[in-house]
């Protein structure tokens, strides 16, 4: 099975991954979820993947283990292999001055590891994100922060999945097509929570899924890139390929203000989406 790896580096992870996409062959790639349980039924396994493609993401860089800095709260088996629920929590300790710069989420065993790049803004000490991903066979989940210095440090999480990549689109496409790029926001301080929401409707085609109707490879399309503020403070950026589940979704920390939130994306075809909210959520 043909495997493509990314390298990180800022505003060329979709559109490398889009070339790669278009190039690649198809033909084996997609294995059964049986097929995908009974290869990697053991954890311990996956870990060789890491190491053929951890140099690609990260050249010559030493990644240390997060601790309690960096959590991932995953299924240990998913019900829906395409809208897999992860759950980042990032906090730095107390007498730690760093900030955060950025966590890269990468799912091993998924034809395309990098699932996404998320870049915060200035100051960023504590962070909570959950994004929906697709799991295309058993593997490791891994959240790799980067801190102010430059450090990188890793947590991991053993997901139980199959066929997320390949699997169709749960909604209808022409609606989702007809819907396209509509953004919602969401503020749950009311509840309590100091979190807030943003959902883009858009396929998020994979480029593995098969169009019923013809016997061929639905092609890849899909946004690979968010920017979320608040007035004129980024609070997260995304870079994000084929393994963001369909219509992307963030949950994320945020606090209510009066300054405006304004939510833009762009996908792989340039179409961009772009809309503002008040700061209260309503």
């Amino acid at each position: 099975m043909k495997r493509l790896s990314l390298r990180c580096s800022a505003g060329t992870t979709g559109a490398v991954l889009a070339a790669l996409l278009s190039a690649m062959p198809l033909a084996g790639m997609l294995a059964s979820p049986a097929a995908a349980e009974a290869a990697q039924a053991d954890p311990d396994r996956p870990e060789a993947t890491w190491s053929s493609i951890r140099g690609d993401i990260f050249p010559s860089a030493k990644i240390a283990d997060a601790g309690n800095a960096v959590r991932i709260d995953a299924p240990g088996r998913a019900e829906d292999a395409a809208l897999v629920p992860l759950t980042l929590a990032l906090e730095l300790p107390k007498d730690d001055p760093r900030t955060l710069k950025a966590v890269t989420l990468i799912i091993d065993e998924n034809p395309s590891p990098v699932a996404g790049r998320f870049a915060f803004g200035d100051g960023i000490r504590t962070f909570s994100l959950s994004v929906r991903v697709r799991v295309n066979s058993y593997s490791w989940v891994r959240a790799v922060a980067e801190t102010s210095d430059g450090a990188l440090i890793m947590t991991k999480a053993y997901v139980k999945a199959a066929g997320g990549c390949s699997a169709p689109a749960t909604k209808d496409t022409a609606e989702s097509i007809a819907k396209l790029g509509e953004i919602r926001f969401r503020s749950f301080a009311d509840s309590g929570r100091a979190e807030a929401q943003v959902q883009i409707r858009h396929p998020n085609f994979s480029g593995l899924q098969m169009d019923e109707a013809t016997r061929g490879y639905t092609p890849a399309w899909f946004v690979r890139e968010v920017q979320v503020k608040q007035g004129a403070k980024l609070i997260f950026a995304m870079e994000g390929g084929i393994s963001i589940s369909e219509d992307p979704t963030f949950r994320f920390s945020f606090t209510p203000s009066a300054a405006p939130v304004s939510v833009r994306a762009e996908d792989t075809e340039g179409k961009i989406f772009a809309r503002t909210f008040p700061g209260n959520g309503s």
